[in-house]
């Protein structure tokens, strides 16, 4: 549904024990029907389960959400033919400066989302985008910037307009309920932020 009203990629949980965790196989199966790439969510995986997730699924990108290094991400980018983006939990403005430095030249993009103490990520919580905003000029142009946390359509526009980023992703903003996506609110978002980035 969402590959047909227009998403450019869809973000597979395929690390297990969270709501919206699928399994590879699965993975497999969503791939053969869609014609978009594929983007692995994956938490602290081990460096040889991270591999064989993203292999056996296929997927383009793989989106770490975990406590993962630079290291690592180098490695994981060096053992496929993926890109890799980061999650980084944007607490204050200062996160997004921290992470450009730390990981900027191992990975291929910055997903900003929002802070929980609990949670990775898929929580639903936003961050200051306007903190961001001032600093969004001395993140390279090479390095992506994906932003997340609180998106839904009724603000994804104001998002893109503040934020310029690359891509935006979206979870919990265009559910029903969890792991239930409404097409209507889906529809609306992708409709908003097309808009809003050719605007």
């Amino acid at each position: 549904m969402a590959s047909e009203l227009g998403a450019d990629c869809l973000g597979l949980n395929l690390s297990q024990g969270f709501p919206r965790s699928i399994l590879p196989d699965d993975a497999v199966d969503i791939g053969l029907a869609v014609s978009v790439p594929l983007v692995a969510v994956l938490v602290d995986e081990s460096m040889d389960e991270a591999v064989r997730i993203a292999t056996v699924s296929g997927v383009s990108v793989i989106q770490l959400h975990g406590e993962e290094d630079a290291e690592y991400a180098e490695e994981l980018r060096q053992r496929g033919m993926w890109a890799i983006w980061k999650a980084v939990r944007v607490r204050e403005p200062a996160d997004v400066t921290r992470a450009v430095l730390a990981l900027g030249t191992s990975v291929d993009g910055l997903l900003l989302d929002g802070w929980h103490p609990d949670r990775p990520g898929g929580s639903g919580t936003s961050f200051s985008w306007e903190g961001v905003r001032l600093l969004r000029d001395g993140i390279p142009d090479d390095l992506k910037v994906i932003v997340a946390g609180g998106l839904t359509p009724d603000n994804v526009a104001e998002a893109v307009h503040a934020l310029r980023p690359n891509v935006v992703d979206v979870a919990s903003g265009v559910e029903l309920q969890a792991r239930r996506k409404d097409p209507e609110l889906v529809r609306a978002f992708i409709e908003n932020a097309r808009g809003a980035s050719e605007g």
